[in-house]
């Protein structure tokens, strides 16, 4: 599938939670994401700008693949491949025996939001701050899934600068800086 999304920093997401409730955003409910990147030992992920990840949420763990950035959208877009495992510790040992090595953890908090086809995320990400994302999947057919969001960002008051890295490059980006 193809995720095509708008991310931006903002202050609080108290205005855009109220834009949400007056547009009739259907709530999903807050949810903790803890993340674990891997790289892989036959390249480099971050040359590639794949991604490797181990999602665990309260009741369950998602193993997702990213494909790399494409070029032709004007928004973050790349193919995602997402899979529930039986036990995220067992596929981390896997990964681990594999020669995959841990790259960084992302920890957020989400609250999450459904208007029409898109999903809207209020995140706040331990060390990085607070962001919005409006996403969409975007099918083989699907001329125009910027449009969309743009429509959506516009209707809720999100505007400002989109965010095209990851969290995980945001993250790795700033400890980077901080040395």
């Amino acid at each position: 599938m193809l995720e095509v999304e708008l991310k931006i920093r903002i202050a609080s997401p108290d205005g855009i939670r109220e834009a949400l409730g007056r547009r009739n955003a259907e709530p999903r409910g807050r949810v903790h994401e803890h993340d674990i990147y891997y790289n892989a030992p036959h390249r480099d992920f971050g040359i590639t700008d794949e991604a490797v990840r181990v999602r665990y949420t309260d009741d369950h763990a998602v193993v997702t693949y990213k494909g790399p950035k494409m070029k032709n959208y004007t928004l973050k877009a790349r193919e995602e491949l997402n899979f529930a495992v039986e036990s995220g510790p067992a596929f981390e040992t896997m990964l681990q025996r594999l020669g995959f090595t841990k790259t960084a953890e992302v920890n957020k908090w989400r609250e999450n939001y459904a208007m029409g086809d898109a999903s809207i995320s209020l995140d706040t990400v331990e060390e990085l701050g607070t962001f919005v994302e409006i996403e969409v999947i975007a099918g083989e057919d699907d001329t125009d899934p910027t449009t969309r969001i743009e429509k959506i960002a516009h209707d809720i008051g999100v505007n400002g600068e989109p965010i095209l890295a990851s969290y995980l490059e945001l993250l790795l980006e700033k400890r980077a800086a901080e040395k």
